[in-house]
């Protein structure tokens, strides 16, 4: 079946839980979505918000705490929201990706010419008593290799072992720094072989139809062609005439389903999970948003594309003048969307 841009825009958003949303439980759509981008504090609070019927943010404190869910380094070398069964899957799977980052990293530097095995040795030893704080492990990984500094040792281990990030840091107004733990020991259970073509179904699932640079964009895996044409998939022909992978019987949108106006974070797999990038974005809007560092703000939404920006500023929602007029309509959509976010940002860090 050939497949109009809209529709792929629409189909996106469906399986996103972004056309509406749905009542599904934090764990089971962080599952559905492999993931939430979680480099930014505040961007997987704004990711479940715009997909979920209702959203205490502190359910995401609760996870983080009871060990079901766990921010963790894996998909592009970026720290990703997981359930616990994916945080033990999917590092083993990315673990190319931070070679490749240890190789080009500024921060890691000339560290990346020590030992390993020695390194992530002394590193198990620092870890076995419990977390550590990043800052205290570059600092006693330092008296171990005096050749590189604290900053170094400590950018390299978050790439070369498998450590997840662990509360207070990405709980609802946590405050403190980073402090780390193997992800195994943190959650008590060994690290899985993962079942690459599970992952790849699972991320079609969720953004398909897509094609093998899609799969690696939304990854950093690469080498994913003969995966997919391994697979029981059913091909799609896109508007530039490429072949689309999907899933059997996953359901396709309507292009004229309606997209409600959504305020998302920072950061979001919605647009970062396509090597185009151009199923919610355009180039124009994309350097609205892109800055030299990463992402200048949080985004708005309209009809199913980047609109506008945004920022949260003392509690309330504080627009930019998006890039094109919004209609009567989405303006009051975009009402009502700013007063859900902004009694999330007035949502305390306990109920007590």
């Amino acid at each position: 079946m050939q497949l109009s841009a809209r529709a792929l825009n629409r189909t996106l958003l469906r399986r996103q839980h972004l056309l509406a949303r749905t009542d599904a439980s934090v764990p089971e759509l962080v599952r559905h979505l492999v993931g939430l981008q979680a480099q930014e504090n505040l961007s997987p609070f704004l990711s479940l918000a715009a997909r979920r019927e209702s959203f205490d943010p502190r359910e995401v404190t609760a996870g983080l705490e009871d060990r079901s869910l766990v921010r963790f380094l894996t998909l592009r070398g970026t720290v990703h929201l997981l359930v616990a069964d994916d945080a033990l899957r999917l590092r083993q799977w990315t673990a190319p990706v931070h070679e490749r980052e240890i190789g080009i990293s500024g921060s890691v530097g000339t560290a990346r010419e020590v030992d390993r095995e020695a390194f992530l040795a002394a590193l198990s030893d620092l870890l076995a008593d419990g977390p550590v704080t990043q800052k205290a492990l570059g600092l006693a990984l330092a008296e171990h290799f005096p050749a590189y500094s604290p900053t170094q040792l400590g950018q390299l281990a978050r790439s070369a072992a498998p450590l997840v990030q662990c509360p207070p840091r990405g709980t609802w107004r946590g405050s403190g720094g980073v402090v780390y733990q193997y992800a195994d020991r943190w959650l008590g259970r060994p690290f899985v072989e993962p079942d690459v073509a599970e992952l790849v179904r699972r991320y079609l699932a969720a953004c398909g139809p897509a094609t093998a640079a899609d799969v690696t964009t939304w990854s950093g895996v690469t080498r994913l062609a003969p995966v997919l044409k391994g697979l029981d998939l059913v091909v799609h022909e896109g508007p530039d005439g490429k072949a689309l992978y999907d899933v059997p019987d996953a359901p396709l949108a309507d292009e004229d389903a309606p997209a409600p106006v959504r305020l998302l974070g920072q950061y979001d797999n919605l647009w970062l999970s396509h090597a185009g990038r151009d199923r919610v974005t355009t180039p124009e809007t994309r350097r609205v948003w892109q800055g030299p560092n990463g992402g200048l703000a949080n985004t708005v939404f309209a009809d199913g594309m980047l609109v506008g920006l945004w920022r949260a500023a003392d509690g309330r929602v504080v627009l930019d003048e998006p890039v094109r007029p919004l209609s009567p309509a989405e303006r009051e959509q975009l009402d009502v969307e700013v007063t859900r976010v902004e009694a999330l940002l007035a949502v305390p860090a306990s109920a007590g």
